[in-house]
């Protein structure tokens, strides 16, 4: 089978490219070009035609990939022709009508690229992150799985795993044969020691996920004490509504930024108070669980509205800045107690004070963007099989200082398993869809 697909953006551009993989693929280099292969790796000016009667399709660069020597290990070719969208539909029609040549799914050239082994499933996945960085430390961060540490960081721990596992099969299969004294020492040390710097990688903070999917901050407070209109100017645009009515937000609304090169999901709840409206009620509960779930709360609060005898008390934290708006109506009764909780004095309507906030936000960010991890944990499939390669290691531990060395095995094979389902080196077809279905068509 060959695919083909459009992997350059959609829509009209100055140069699209269009990519071919698969068997077929110096037949269809000669059937639209009517001419012979260029030579491999090399930009060569073409003419693009129609199949059945030659007639010119548009003139560009054609690029010829031999396998195994190609992304995706099969003979490959790009075509490189104007962004036109009827020029990059005519040559997509052209080529769905090669017999055993389709249309591929999202993310099928990196999945056979998996497949035929040029990279394993952490640098499949870093590609995605990749492609789809809108920051620069989200670039950098994938660039930096890309590398290939942190697969190697993986690589090496399954095989001295692998090493164990080898030792306690020997004492299983010989059971008559001492083996020397360090090697069941060394048994129990090496295994807790691979544990120790597998915990040691989860203690992490959740910092690539929070590089990968955003630095969650939710803006909660009173009704009407400003918060939508925080996000607004946050988001450099309206995206909540702003009305002096209480209880206006219902709703979690969301928006994403880039702020100084840190990704940021920021979002505007419903403004907390009594309320025996049972939609925003609801709200409300929205509300108090996405600030128990954010990496960082703004409070928002105005000078009439300070009181830290209720809901107030329970949110401020370490993870919690307090914002006092509305200054410019006056804010000399406010409580001096407040100033325990440092708080930033604003006017979102006059726009004084928003740098100080903006920067006490940044503060907070570079703090929780700092991990000391050289390996990286950027989705939960790879904490989930890290956190259940530590239970098997400690059920390992325990039955083999119980010589239960049947059992133990089975748990260090589990262990190993797991490690290897991180980059792929065990069967994972369970787990193929759903990393590449989140890649775009022709990647």
């Amino acid at each position: 089978m060959t695919i083909y697909a459009l992997s350059s953006g959609p829509g009209v551009s100055g140069i699209a490219v269009i990519r071919v993989s698969g068997s077929k693929v110096e037949e269809i280099v000669k059937l639209i070009t009517n001419d012979q292969l260029p030579e491999p790796r090399q930009a060569t000016l073409k003419k693009f035609n129609k199949i059945n009667n030659s007639e010119l399709i548009d003139e560009g660069i054609l690029i010829w990939f031999p396998g195994p020597e190609s992304y995706t290990g099969e003979d490959m070719a790009e075509i490189h022709v104007h962004g036109s969208i009827a020029v990059v539909r005519t040559i997509l029609d052209q080529l769905s009508k090669i017999e055993n040549c389709r249309l591929a799914e999202p993310g099928e050239f990196t999945k056979i690229a998996f497949q035929n082994e040029k990279i394993n499933l952490l640098k499949a996945e870093s590609i995605s992150d990749l492609i789809s960085a809108e920051t620069e430390i989200q670039r950098q961060q994938a660039i930096k799985i890309m590398s290939g540490k942190s697969s190697d960081k993986f690589n090496s721990l399954r095989e001295k795993l692998l090493k164990i596992l080898s030792n306690v099969e020997a004492k299983i299969d010989f059971p008559e044969e001492d083996l020397p004294d360090d090697v069941i020492k060394n048994i129990k040390n090496d295994s807790e020691k691979i544990r120790l710097e597998i915990e040691k990688i989860l203690n992490d903070q959740k910092v690539g996920e929070r590089i990968r999917e955003g630095f969650k901050i939710a803006i909660i407070g009173p009704a009407n004490a400003g918060k939508s209109s925080l996000l607004n100017y946050l988001s450099n645009r309206d995206v909540a509504i702003v009305s002096e009515i209480a209880g206006t937000t219902r709703d979690v609304i969301e928006a994403h930024l880039n702020l100084d090169g840190y990704p940021v999901v920021i979002s505007d709840t419903a403004g907390i108070r009594e309320s025996q409206d049972e939609i925003e009620k609801k709200g409300i509960k929205l509300a108090l669980k996405r600030a128990e779930d954010a990496d960082l709360n703004i409070i928002v609060i105005e000078p009439k509205s300070v009181d830290f005898t209720g809901f107030l008390n329970d949110l401020v934290s370490e993870k919690s800045i307090i914002v006092i708006n509305k200054i410019d109506l006056g804010y000399k009764d406010i409580n001096q107690q407040i100033e325990k909780f440092n708080p930033i004095f604003l006017s979102i309507k006059n726009e004084t004070n928003l740098d100080e906030l903006i920067n006490r936000i940044k503060d907070k960010l570079k703090n929780k963007f700092v991990s000391s991890n050289e390996t990286l944990i950027t989705r939960e499939r790879h904490r989930q099989s890290l956190e259940a390669c530590v239970q098997n290691l400690i059920n390992f531990e325990e039955k083999n200082s119980q010589e239960d060395f049947d059992k133990a095995a089975e748990d260090l094979r589990l262990a190993t398993r797991h490690l290897g389902m991180i980059v792929g080196k065990v069967d994972v077809e369970e787990i193929l869809g759903s990393i590449f279905n989140d890649f775009c068509i022709g990647k």
